[in-house]
């Protein structure tokens, strides 16, 4: 009997892609200068490892989460590459960076509950990183309230992302159990 694998060129052409985008932009805000690709890197990793996720296009939009959000590549330009799935995944997770930051983080708790299932898997995956970064190697500029004020926010986003994937849940709480 033939095994039916999907298809990860997508998903290595994504990470090309983030990584060419990412490659000149500003790292990771850590004590260490982290090279920002390393970061969506890590939310497919922990998508496909940790939570059994192996449908290639919500791995390629893990890859490619931050591109809209943190570099000049707009949705038309994604979608050409990418297709429509992996271009909605990545719009519904982005911030609008042409808004003040009080406002674009109450926007994602607002918007979490109401994300399709495959854009909360790349949410969640993603704040399951930030908040294993911010506990285990957080922005050298960041002092211990900032750090428990980031924690605190992520628990509003993440209580309108829950029930996408049981083994994502579980590895939110025991990200959470981190708390500084």
């Amino acid at each position: 009997m033939n095994e039916v694998r999907p298809n990860y060129t997508m998903v290595l052409a994504a990470a090309e892609y983030a990584a060419e985008w990412h490659k000149h932009g500003k790292p990771r805000k850590d004590a260490n200068k982290t090279p920002y690709i390393n970061h969506p890197i890590a939310v497919a990793r922990l998508l496909a490892d940790e939570g059994a996720v192996d449908d290639p296009e919500v791995l390629a939009a893990a890859l490619l989460h931050d591109v809209i959000e943190d570099t000049p590549v707009d949705a038309t330009e994604l979608r050409a590459r990418f297709g429509e799935r992996v271009t909605r995944i990545v719009l519904d997770v982005s911030d609008d960076k042409r808004l003040d930051k009080p406002v674009r983080k109450e926007l994602q708790v607002q918007h979490a509950p109401h994300l399709p299932a495959d854009s909360k898997l790349v949410k969640l995956a993603d704040k399951i990183c930030n908040l294993r970064d911010v506990a285990n190697n957080p922005p050298s500029h960041w002092d211990l309230q900032r750090r428990r004020d980031y924690f605190a926010w992520a628990e509003r986003v993440v209580a309108g992302l829950r029930g996408a994937n049981a083994a994502l849940d579980r590895l939110y709480e025991e990200a959470a159990a981190g708390r500084p």
